[in-house]
């Protein structure tokens, strides 16, 4: 059975239950067949206070993708879509 835990690099989405683009960014990765965390802002307490932790305070809105070491804020496609390559979860 394929499976992510071989690669490398982690992809995280830190997100809320009401966001389009989350949702959006997560079929996408689907579809891609990338394996990805999810972690919901607003109802574990925990995965706030890890996202602000890791942004140093400053939070810029969701979904916030980290990929290996690769902050993306947003559905960038484009960026999400170079840090995977750079991190070799799909190829080009």
């Amino acid at each position: 059975m394929a499976d992510s835990t071989n690669n490398t690099a982690t992809v995280t989405i830190f997100s809320t239950p009401w966001c389009a683009f989350c949702r959006t960014e997560k079929q996408w990765l689907e579809s891609l067949g990338v394996s990805y965390e999810t972690k919901d802002i607003e109802e574990d307490e925990g995965a706030k206070d890890e996202l602000l932790a890791k942004l140093d305070g400053q939070f810029q809105g969701v979904p916030t993708t980290f990929i290996g070491d690769e902050v993306i804020v947003g559905f960038d496609r484009p960026k999400l879509q170079a840090a995977l390559e750079a991190n070799k979860l799909v190829s080009a």
